[in-house]
């Protein structure tokens, strides 16, 4: 089920230098239960940030910190299960719309290819059972071995937590298949909204899978980036139950570290449970308040929007903005509100999403000011197409108007010479 890399024992950390950091873990030192145990020099513990990640979940579930994996930021944690989990020209499948970033962070250096399971604007971008079995199936005639599913939970760009249901259907469709699932879950924090988050492994839980085969085949990707918003400090994670993968990711991490400097400052901030919990509070409740605001600009520019309760953006239907229902028409259109309008926002194909004319507009990285000023552009554009647009139907109409009347004229004209000539 695993990688070669993950599974081999070619990764060189037989020597004395890794051989300290094992008998370390056998006899740690604890000034009273074992005086005379080793003393760790260099790296920071990880109980803190499970005990942040469980307060996330409303303590609904509990994390192992022996089960974490440090990594610089997501990115480098999603690839890095990648190499544990899939060897070159394996697939995962992935729902649409997906965040663009990931043909690269999932597939570059890993060469794992990503098969998209299309999701439908029909019932909010659901994930549903026709969807996954299409993409599966997809991968066989691509002649591609699916090695699991990776989703990003709360969606990006989607803003919006999966439900118990879907959570439910992908755990039914890995297990039947045999398969891993990574769920990315950097944005659960962000969820401001109805309905709760829920994490992927409280719905194993649920169903008590605890002790099966499928509970070391579900691994979960967080990070700091999002929920506390220190992008800049780069410290994401992996959580596994299964060993292996725990090994071979904590052997990887390597490449990419968390200084100790970075750790031993959040572990003192993430120990503060009075300031991590309003500070939670504090951050979705602004984050409903702009979503708000963003939602009632756009309204008034007669655009609407993906119902969504989490995340930094919002999913908008542009649909009726285009010239054509194309994706070379959605391209255009982009065009013109990035170097005419002056708005930076991401064009829905660019996430791989299966119908023209949706966008990701972010609204949490400006001010209230500045979103106004993008919300009145938006609005002067949105006017300005449906003004022309009624221009050119009202012109065509004319056209189609006047060309009847010469043709009544030149009938009327032909009928009268023919009359004459009776005569």
């Amino acid at each position: 089920m695993l990688s070669y890399k993950a599974s081999s024992d070619s990764h060189g950390q037989d020597s004395s230098y890794f051989i300290g950091w094992q008998e370390y873990e056998k006899n740690p030192y604890h000034q009273l239960h074992n005086p005379n145990g080793i003393v760790q020099m260099g790296l920071a513990e990880n109980q803190a940030l499970a005990e942040y990640m469980a307060e996330i979940r409303r303590n609904k579930v509990k994390f192992d910190p022996n089960k974490l994996v440090l990594t610089a930021g997501s990115t480098s944690a999603n690839e890095t299960l990648m190499f544990c989990l899939a060897e070159r020209g394996d697939a995962f499948l992935l729902p649409t719309p997906y965040y663009p970033g990931f043909d690269r962070d999932l597939k570059w250096r890993t060469e794992v290819e990503i098969v998209p399971i299309h999701c439908s604007s029909s019932n909010g971008f659901r994930i549903t059972i026709p969807a996954l079995e299409k993409a599966y199936q997809k991968a066989i005639e691509l002649d591609l071995k699916v090695k699991g599913i990776l989703i990003v939970n709360p969606s990006n760009p989607l803003g919006t937590s999966m439900t118990r249901y879907e959570l439910n259907l992908l755990i039914s469709f890995a297990m039947a298949k045999q398969v891993h699932i990574v769920s990315d879950e950097i944005f659960s924090g962000t969820v401001f909204d109805c309905p709760h988050f829920i994490s992927l492994a409280e719905a194993l839980m649920d169903r008590q899978l605890e002790n099966t085969d499928m509970w070391s085949r579900i691994h979960i990707v967080y990070s700091l980036s999002k929920d506390l918003g220190l992008p800049g400090f780069r410290v994401g994670m992996i959580y596994s139950n299964n060993e292996t993968v725990v090994s071979a990711a904590t052997k990887m991490s390597s490449f990419g570290l968390v200084s100790s400097q970075t750790q031993y400052l959040l572990s003192n901030m993430l120990s503060d449970k009075k300031f991590t919990g309003k500070y939670l509070k504090e951050n979705q409740k602004r984050l409903k308040k702009r979503k708000q605001m963003l939602v009632s600009g756009l309204h008034n520019a007669g655009i609407r929007c993906l119902k969504s309760n989490a995340g930094l953006f919002c999913w908008v239907d542009m649909r009726h903005l285009l010239s054509t229902q194309t994706f070379e028409s959605e391209k255009e259109l982009w065009k013109k509100i990035l170097g005419e309008v002056g708005l930076n926002i991401s064009p829905g194909s660019s996430c791989h999403c299966s119908e023209p004319g949706w966008f990701r507009i972010c609204f949490a990285n400006m001010s209230e000011e500045t979103l106004g000023v993008a919300m009145e552009r938006i609005k002067d554009f949105a006017e300005s197409v449906t003004s022309n647009r009624n221009r050119n139907i009202s012109t065509y109409h004319q056209m189609i108007c006047d060309q009847r009347l010469l043709f009544n004229k030149w009938v009327f004209k032909l009928s009268t010479n023919d009359r004459e000539s009776d005569r």
